[in-house]
């Protein structure tokens, strides 16, 4: 994450928590919880479906199919969305207190013009339900997700080399 001003960057912080993380946190979770085992295509799945880190306002569900942890056997069990919550946003969690982290350290008038035009949120990441509403909640600021949130990512990139 970073603030950036007139074309550069003026603080910024990096995390290991993304796409991959919640991915890997579903994996985990299904395993103790359900003794099921995923691949990360099934867990990314999960996560753009039903994956949440704020409440959904039905408690949305997903036939998980997988392999039993205890006798390798396929099996399926129903997740829902209220069950992820609790563990997804333990991760979002630590992008939430990053992003405060930052502001706290971002110049006093960059923080003004962030609280005016809002929070812009990219990558794949930024998909998963709620995150916006958790780092507003949080922030007091309006977060928005950018458009083409997974490709923007690769653009801001070229234009920053190029």
């Amino acid at each position: 994450m970073a603030v950036i001003s007139i074309g550069n960057s003026v603080i910024g912080k990096s995390l290991n928590v993304a796409g991959n993380k919640f991915d890997e946190t579903i994996m985990n979770f299904l395993k103790k919880e359900y003794k099921i085992l995923i691949g990360e295509r099934t867990a990314e799945e999960i996560k753009m479906k039903i994956g949440c880190v704020y409440p959904h306002v039905e408690n949305v569900s997903m036939t998980v199919r997988g392999r039993n942890a205890e006798n390798g056997m396929p099996m399926e069990v129903e997740v829902f969305s209220k069950d992820l919550l609790p563990v997804l946003k333990n991760d979002a969690m630590k992008i939430v207190n990053a992003i405060m982290e930052v502001l706290e350290k971002a110049p006093p008038e960059l923080v003004q013009d962030i609280s005016n035009k809002g929070i812009y949120l990219t990558g794949g990441g930024s998909l998963l339900y709620g995150l916006d509403k958790l780092i507003s909640e949080h922030t007091g600021m309006n977060v928005m997700v950018a458009d083409d949130a997974v490709s923007c990512v690769a653009i801001g990139i070229g234009k920053a080399i190029s």
